[in-house]
């Protein structure tokens, strides 16, 4: 186990597309950003839930738009790469349940773990500790589960129905993603913790 992670930072470092540390910059700019907008923050996650709070959809999308974009030109200009990993029926079902559940149970998503351990949170803590454990079972086990996740079902992409409009799908997809963001109504959820915060 130990060396497949030491060989996951190798794989990272030797890609040509930036360093460890580059990689570790990218992600203190993220947690900025997480921290900034309080997406770390049960609140927001909860809101979200009940459709009370509509800044986790409008940030996701945001992002994703932008993100698709920028990605695109750094693939196309051979600064970036991909690889889509195939269809795994059974597994994708049941990793979706787990990953739902320990999403309700935290109230955030894992991105945010990071950031919410950063302020201190003891519950969140306990979340990252049990995703690494999870995940080093998961990498431990994999060679056994890996038949019983299903058969491969392809890795199929939009690209694959639009090949000769690559450019045209991400613009239109990104879009429609950043129509939509700017005309979600600006709900705010706030539960009587955070009034006393104020």
């Amino acid at each position: 186990m130990i060396d497949r992670i030491v060989n996951m930072f190798d794989i990272v470092a030797k890609q040509g597309h930036g360093s460890v540390a580059t990689v570790l910059l990218i992600g203190f700019f993220f947690g900025a950003i997480i921290a900034y907008s309080r997406l770390d923050k049960f609140e927001k996650m909860a809101g979200f839930m009940i459709f009370e709070d509509t800044l986790v959809p409008r940030m996701a999308m945001t992002t994703v738009a932008l993100s698709s974009v920028g990605f695109y030109f750094l693939v196309q200009t051979g600064y970036a790469s991909f690889a889509v990993k195939p269809i795994m029926l059974t597994g994708l079902i049941v990793g979706a349940f787990i990953f739902g559940i320990g999403l309700v149970i935290l109230g955030k998503c894992p991105s945010a773990f990071f950031v919410s351990v950063s302020e201190g949170r003891v519950d969140t803590f306990v979340g990252v500790l049990g995703g690494m454990v999870g995940g080093g079972v998961f990498t431990l086990l994999y060679p056994n589960l890996k038949d019983w996740m299903g058969s491969s079902r392809g890795s199929p992409q939009v690209f694959d129905f639009f090949v000769d409009y690559n450019l045209a799908v991400v613009l239109i997809f990104a879009t429609i993603l950043l129509v939509t963001a700017y005309f979600l109504p600006s709900l705010e959820f706030r539960d009587e913790a955070d009034f006393k915060e104020k």
